[in-house]
């Protein structure tokens, strides 16, 4: 029984001593700068830039959304004299708010420059209020703020 022990404990010695050299070649060379790629697993030494772009683009996005959306109910709105519910506009309640104000002013000034100026007057005040609501990415307060 003895011999027997003795030479498994020698073919594991074997395989770890000739396994071991070649598996820590080949991590090392993953993680050398030859490539240009980092090694798979590990993170990029700009991670926390990548995470700070990925949350100002997220704002980004979802001001330009908003924006767009509040522009199109405030038109529509402006245009028919009668709001409608924001829920069914796919609007947040926060976003109705703002296009609640935005139609106001828009109203004035439909009243006294015009529809153009009206029509411009919204997509400025919707982009100004919009990047204030989302200025440090989506507004807290639940899903319908």
């Amino acid at each position: 029984m003895g011999r027997r022990g003795g030479s498994l404990r020698g073919v594991r010695s074997l395989v770890l001593g000739l396994a071991l050299p070649a598996l820590l070649s080949v991590s090392a060379a993953g993680c050398g700068k030859g490539s240009g790629h980092p090694a798979r697993g590990s993170v990029p030494a700009t991670s926390a830039t990548s995470a700070v772009s990925a949350s100002s683009a997220s704002a980004a996005h979802d001001t330009e959304l908003c924006a767009r959306i509040v522009a199109h109910w405030s038109r529509a709105v402006l245009d028919s004299g009668t709001y409608g519910d924001y829920q069914s506009m796919g609007l947040s309640n926060g976003q109705y708010e703002i296009l609640r104000d935005v139609v106001d002013a828009a109203r004035a000034v439909k009243r006294r420059q015009g529809a153009a100026a009206a029509d411009k007057l919204i997509d400025r005040r919707a982009r100004r209020a919009c990047a204030e609501r989302y200025r440090h990415g989506a507004p807290s307060g639940g899903p319908w703020r």
